[in-house]
């Protein structure tokens, strides 16, 4: 029933079988409707609604959607055609629960990318090898050489043999333009800057170096543990050739996938699940956001038959990365009769990590105060025995909910971040390692979609 689609996104309806075929699968969850959750105070005390919701749900199937997602078809940048990929396969999945389907195309900035080769196969292939590229250096080439570490970009150490090489430096931003200069005159093939270290748990993502302007040789930025691991492979190899392939993705325009199916009345109220599926440069978005984006598939499929007085939308949103453009895009073209329809908008960002200290549910509202959305999860977490875990409304933006918010729509979004400060979040956030076998629980992917399946089941039925 899709009402725009572009190219066709059937081609990845068949890749579920596919992919988890080639790859086993992480302990499932093995609780009972009735059960003690993992971390809960006591037993659930759920209504025969609430049943319905957690009797359907499954963390497998959710899972083999961010196998496509995280796996098959990987980083997902705001415009370009991986990000279309995904945004054909989730309409796809939409379609076929019988939701009313359309994207929703917007235009965006545009993106600069690199890949990193591993001639020898010498470094750890379970991490992503993505990395950005500066927009001022070479672009579309691929280029061949081995790796010399030439230490910090502001001082230098050249060896002999640089000529032909990919030169490996730390970089310094005042520093990039004379680095890269004198490199390409000593006959480099391509610079790779090294970002310097965060602060634990933060970890520095790959990023696309500024500040050049038409070097003549290719100049990448890579993540802090593509870094580490680069210069963990010179320590024991006295050869680590790479090929370093650089692409611009230029006319780009990012959509919104958004799924409906109409309630009771021309005019009922609407309930919207949400996520984002883009991810940032060399991030394969496991958790941020693909547990988001599988969670609100999985409610997607679990609700199509349910009936509820208002009308559902499922929407999985495009280049929230870059600004939360996608949403932003979304709101404004809202009429305000459409605006005052709203009950509640539950947005889920990195709601499925597997790092210990994110033990905290955080309800994130953006102006700090509760709503139907707050409200509604923190009723379901008293249910399923959670609420101890859950804190807020806290004040805080930084995601799709910020949108909405930011027009008087209830809204908030759903997260598991350390105990601390929402601020605190796992290590592999925004980094090549956010892959479901680095950073994702199925535990609580399925606790997130219980708490969230029974809140929005809960106002959609009673708006």
């Amino acid at each position: 029933m899709t009402e725009s689609s572009g190219l066709s996104r059937r081609g990845l309806l068949g890749a579920v079988a596919g992919v988890t075929a080639a790859t086993a699968l992480p302990a499932l969850p093995a609780w009972a409707a009735d059960d003690q959750r993992p971390g809960a105070i006591r037993p659930p005390a759920l209504d025969k609604y609430d049943r319905q919701i957690v009797k359907g749900i499954s963390s497998e199937r959710a899972l083999e959607h961010l196998r496509v997602l995280s796996e098959k078809i990987g980083p997902r940048i705001g415009g370009t055609v991986s990000e279309k990929r995904a945004a054909d396969y989730l309409a796809g999945q939409l379609d076929r629960f019988g939701y009313r389907t359309r994207l929703e195309p917007f235009p965006v900035a545009d993106k600069f990318t690199a890949e990193i080769g591993d001639v020898r196969n010498l470094l750890p292939n379970d991490i992503c090898w993505q990395a950005g590229a500066a927009p001022g250096g070479k672009l579309n080439v691929t280029v061949q050489g081995p790796v010399r570490d030439v230490g910090p970009a502001t001082a230098p150490v050249w060896p002999a043999d640089v000529a032909g090489a990919v030169v490996l430096a730390d970089d310094t931003a005042a520093a990039r333009p004379a680095f890269v200069a004198e490199a390409a005159a000593r006959g480099a093939v391509a610079v790779i800057l090294l970002p310097a270290d965060l602060v634990f748990p933060r970890r520095a993502s790959a990023f696309s170096p500024s500040g050049l302007t038409d070097a003549p040789i290719p100049v990448i930025g890579v993540a802090q543990v593509q870094k580490r691991l680069l210069r963990e492979a010179l320590a024991v190899t006295t050869s680590l050739p790479l090929s370093i392939t650089t692409t611009a993705h230029r006319g780009l325009i990012s959509n919104n996938v958004i799924g409906e199916r109409r309630g009771r009345g021309s005019n009922s109220p609407i309930v919207m699940v949400s996520g984002h599926y883009d991810t940032v440069i060399g991030a394969p978005g496991a958790n941020d956001d693909g547990s988001g984006t599988v969670l609100t598939l999985e409610l997607a499929r679990v609700l199509a038959k349910l009936p509820t007085e208002a009308t559902l939308r499922f929407a999985l949103w495009g280049s929230e990365e870059q600004g939360l453009i996608g949403s932003r895009y979304h709101v404004a073209q809202l009429a305000q009769d459409q605006r005052d329809r709203y009950r509640a908008v539950f947005q889920n960002d990195m709601v499925a990590t597997s790092w210990d200290p994110a033990i905290v549910y955080w309800l994130l509202s953006f102006t700090g105060l509760a709503n139907t959305a707050t409200d509604a999860v923190r009723a379901s977490g008293q249910r399923l025995g959670y609420e101890p875990q859950m804190v807020g409304p806290v004040t805080r933006g930084a995601s799709d909910h910020q949108s909405f918010q930011e027009v008087g729509i209830a809204a908030a979004n759903f997260s598991w971040r350390g105990e601390a400060s929402p601020a605190l979040l796992e290590p592999p956030y925004h980094s090549p390692e956010d892959t479901i076998d680095k950073n994702i629980s199925l535990e609580r992917l399925q606790v997130s979609m219980e708490l969230i399946g029974t809140a929005a089941y809960s106002v959609a039925r009673r708006a």
